[in-house]
């Protein structure tokens, strides 16, 4: 386990001002930890950049060490240059640089910019000032033409400027450490920290699992299936999910990247148990 591994936590913009109230509390009951950052999602083509931005920038004010999400999507170069100096000037210095996804309904009437494409154009135009995370898939993304090329891809990503990676979540500690195998045969050494999915209610997080590609491993989906009481559920998905942290981090990797659903205490659980 290394000594100081970095720890953040991913929130997204909330629509209602209870959602903010509660993202508030949030954010205070995991300040605990100390964390590197916090990240704010940007919605798919940008849906939520504005509220995106109030949110960072406010967070920032605060003293809070924040990084907002940051895609192309829908936007022009001017309006992301616009946005780019608005952070500057906010003393914000981290971004967690994608390519985003298209609103549904927008099928090919707009075109997704490569995340490499989008480093570039941040590092032109602002030079070193902003430290830039890239999404990372080890088990593969789901529209990848193959293993390697996404690898490739992600090594785009590094060479157009990117200093470190998140990886989406998973529950295969071995499909992690054979991702960072790989990708130091392709020249990358850069830190790729594992992202993090406490399960909380396992019925969602399956389907939305099967939409972005993350597997869940079957003796899991089956031991889930036992349970009828949802206590039962949250007990065993607490030791999955601290056993999966405690091997990541005897292994080396080199912090842990929450996936937080705007919910504490399922993080808070983990981190507690790991005796952070």
């Amino acid at each position: 386990m290394t000594s100081t591994p970095r720890i953040s936590f991913e929130f997204f913009p909330p629509k209602t001002p209870e959602g903010c109230a509660k993202l508030l509390k949030t954010r205070a009951a995991l300040q605990q930890f100390h964390p590197d950052f916090f990240s704010i999602t940007y919605g798919a083509g940008g849906s939520t950049r504005n509220t995106t931005a109030e949110i960072a920038i406010e967070e920032r004010r605060r003293g809070i060490s924040i990084a907002p999400h940051l895609s192309f999507g829908c936007d022009d170069e001017t309006t992301l240059l616009t946005l780019l100096n608005r952070y500057k000037n906010a003393n914000i210095n981290r971004i967690v640089a994608l390519r985003g996804d298209m609103p549904s309904g927008m099928g090919a009437t707009a075109q997704l910019v490569y995340a490499s494409e989008l480093i570039a154009f941040i590092r032109h135009h602002t030079d070193s000032h902003f430290h830039l995370e890239v999404a990372a898939y080890p088990e593969i993304h789901p529209e990848a033409e193959s293993y390697i090329k996404d690898i490739h891809f992600l090594k785009r990503k590094f060479e157009a400027g990117a200093n470190s990676a998140l990886t989406q979540y998973f529950y295969n500690v071995d499909s992690y450490f054979y991702f960072l195998d790989q990708c130091q045969k392709f020249g990358i050494d850069a830190p790729i920290i594992p992202g993090i999915m406490p399960i909380v209610n396992f019925t969602n997080l399956a389907r939305f699992s099967r939409n972005c590609g993350a597997e869940i491993p079957r003796w899991l989906q089956l031991r889930m299936k036992s349970y009828s009481n949802l206590e039962d559920m949250r007990k065993l998905g607490l030791e999955v999910v601290t056993t999966l942290c405690q091997r990541l981090l005897q292994g080396g990797a080199p912090g842990l990247h929450f996936y937080t659903l705007n919910a504490a205490k399922p993080s808070t659980d983990i981190l507690h148990a790991l005796s952070f």
